[in-house]
């Protein structure tokens, strides 16, 4: 695998969005399966969303095409619920499950537009209880499966005719960094084993680095010197703004944050001068098969060395 300090990300255009992942870019599906009340909009939460604002995908949405991303299940590319997994094991649509809903919906593969995985989180937070997750003999063998699956996301995607994907990595700290080291060390293992075309450009994020950076010195990001990093925006009372909070409620990272995190991606990936082209009206269809993602994401071949593009 080779790291770049400096990615040259080649795509010129970007056609559309299509999201993958858990509440830090669900943009309501879970707001519209539970009938408005969660998140609750009493309580701060932002037109479906688990912070007090657009989350970083709906921010790229709004440069390029001047609107925020839409839930899938209110007729949108963002198949992205709260609570997800990379692993299938939450009771809420997992990494596999968000695939068979875009297999479903008759969407077929985009080769110009950006997939978007943003998953892990909620496979740390597993590991965090007493014993090993169920099914799993220890809290790695959970953290491999959840590396394995989330590469062989990669791999499918790939396969089927994505040529643009970014990835985030596993983005708890605190109690859970430990966890999400040695996820992070899975994950790099397993893209290192995937096989994708010259044409594919994987783009990596590390949320872990960027969170360090964020506190290191806040005000590179534009956050305040004294940006608190302990208490809640909600725990405060300091709605709806949450200025100069950095998480919104006990797990979520407010919208500044969120708005630092889309910032840096944007420096580092140049997000903004790639040019927005108008949504196909017709397009190849790619996703024969889409239905054994499962089986799909562990038996993919998996022979060459990839290239992936980190910030």
């Amino acid at each position: 695998m080779t790291l770049m300090a400096s990615p040259a990300y080649a795509a010129t255009e970007i056609s559309s969005i299509i999201v993958f992942g858990d509440s830090l870019v669900d943009a309501g599906n879970i707001f519209a399966s539970t009938g408005g009340t969660v998140p609750s909009p009493s309580l701060g939460y932002f037109e479906g969303r688990f912070t007090n604002g657009y989350n970083y995908p709906d921010l790229l949405s709004l440069d390029l095409f001047g609107r925020p991303t839409v839930a899938s299940l209110d007729g949108g590319t963002n198949f992205a619920f709260g609570g997800a997994r990379a692993t299938t094991t939450s009771g809420v649509p997992d990494l596999a499950e968000q695939f068979g809903l875009f297999s479903r919906s008759g969407q077929p593969i985009d080769s110009t537009g950006l997939y978007i995985l943003n998953f892990g989180g909620n496979d740390i937070f597993a590991t965090l209880g007493a014993g090993a997750p169920t099914g799993y003999a220890s809290d790695e063998a959970f953290l491999r499966e959840a590396a394995a699956l989330y590469a062989g996301g990669v791999q499918f995607l790939a396969d089927r005719g994505a040529n643009n994907i970014f990835i985030t990595g596993f983005p708890v700290a605190g109690p859970g960094l430990t966890s999400s080291l040695q996820a992070e060390g899975f994950l790099t293992t397993e893209l290192d084993r995937i096989n994708l075309s010259p044409d594919v450009n994987l783009l990596r994020f590390d949320y872990l680095d960027f969170f360090q950076r964020v506190n290191t010195d806040p005000t590179v990001f534009g956050l305040p010197v004294d940006l608190n990093f302990t208490t809640a925006c909600q725990a405060a009372s300091a709605l709806p703004d949450c200025t100069g909070y950095f998480y919104f409620d006990n797990t979520h990272p407010t919208a500044a944050i969120q708005q630092a995190a889309y910032s840096d991606m944007n420096r580092q990936f140049q997000f903004a001068a790639i040019a927005a082209v108008p949504e196909p009206g017709t397009w190849a269809m790619m996703l024969l098969g889409f239905g054994f993602i499962g089986s799909a994401m562990r038996s993919a071949k998996r022979r060459q060395k990839v290239t992936v593009f980190y910030a």
